[in-house]
Parts: C-alpha cells; structure tokens; sequence
C-alpha cells in the first residue's frame, strides 16, 4: 500500500508537472503571440515613421526646388535691372541730344556765313557758344560720324546723292550734306551724304 500511494503521489505529481508545463506552454504561446502582435505593432509604426519621414524629406527636396527657383528668379530680376539701370544711364541724354541736333545746325550755319567786320565780335561769341555745346556733348559721348572720304556705311550714312568721280573709286563719301552723330555705339541721326558712282 505504501507503495501505491508513492506511484498514486508520482503520478500526481508528475500530472501536476505536466499542468504546469502546459500551462506554461500555454502562456509561452501566449507571450509569444503577443510579442509577435507587439513585433507587428512596432514593423508598422517603424513602417509608418519612415514612410512620415519619407514624405517629410520629399517636402525638405520640394522646398529647397521652391526655394533655388526663387533666387535664381530674384538674381536674374537683379540683373536685369542693374542692366537697365545702366542702359538708362549709359543713354540719359539720347532724347535731348537729338533734339540740340537741329541748334547745332543752325549754329553750324550762322558761323559759314561770311560778316561784316562790325558783326565779327558777334560771329565770335556764336562760335564760343557752339563750342561750348559741342564739348558738353562730347562729355556726355556724343561724336560726329566722321564719314568723308571713306567708303559708304549704310549703318552710318544715308546716301542723298550720287555723284560720278573720274578720280575716286565707287562708293566713297565724297561729300557730308548734313552732319551725323553717335552715342557712345548708338546713332542719335545718321549722316547724309553724296556718294561717288
């Protein structure tokens, strides 16, 4: 009988071993199960996060795009102002010099005619006078096109007259009807001439 009970005891005992292994088991699996849904839950946040930080360093590349476009659209804007601010510079007086075109002219003319000896202190301040202007606009780059003798521009020069010349070669300014002038590389009026033939 003592014998029974030690066999009924191990049996019981070792039946409780297995309840105990099981139920280990059983919250093994269980554990494992949830470590698995938290595994789960962690890939997908993880996924998440990159994907948010995916989508935030697009948005990073997008801006900086935004932004380069936006300087290099504010330096060329520089630019091209800073260019016509020379322009407008460079060229102020076009409007004013072609309008004293027609005074010097008439000045040119006032000093070809010949005078008295009274008038001559007269002719002497026109000629101080055209003097003046010429040097004013010559600070400010104007120049007479110097076009005689020398073969025909039509950027220059408009040809008025042709004239044959035994001893010139065709095409040669041989005469200046009425002067031209430059600013600095553009042509306030073009020279009027007569051209050999």
């Amino acid at each position: 009988m003592a014998e029974e009970k030690k066999e009924d005891l191990k049996e019981t005992v070792s039946e409780e071993e297995t309840k105990d292994e099981a139920e280990e088991l059983v919250e093994g699996s269980v554990s494992e199960d949830e470590t698995e849904d938290d595994l789960e839950e962690e890939v997908v946040e993880d996924l998440n996060e990159d994907s948010e930080i995916d989508r935030l360093l697009k948005e990073v590349d997008r801006l900086k795009n935004e932004y380069a476009r936006a300087y290099a659209d504010t330096e060329n804007l520089k630019k091209r102002l800073m260019a016509e601010a020379e322009q407008t510079r460079k060229y102020r007086i076009q409007s004013f010099a072609r309008e004293i075109l027609p005074v010097i002219d008439n000045l040119e003319r006032a000093l070809a005619t010949d005078v008295h000896e009274s008038d001559e202190s007269f002719k002497k301040g026109v000629q101080m006078t055209y003097d003046q202007l010429i040097a004013a606009l010559k600070n400010e780059g104007v120049e007479v096109i110097d076009c005689l003798n020398k073969p025909f521009d039509p950027n220059l020069e408009q040809a008025i007259m042709q004239e044959k010349k035994e001893d010139m070669d065709p095409g040669i300014v041989i005469e200046i009807l009425q002067k031209g002038y430059m600013l600095k590389d553009r042509i306030l009026r073009p020279a009027m001439v007569k051209v050999s033939e």
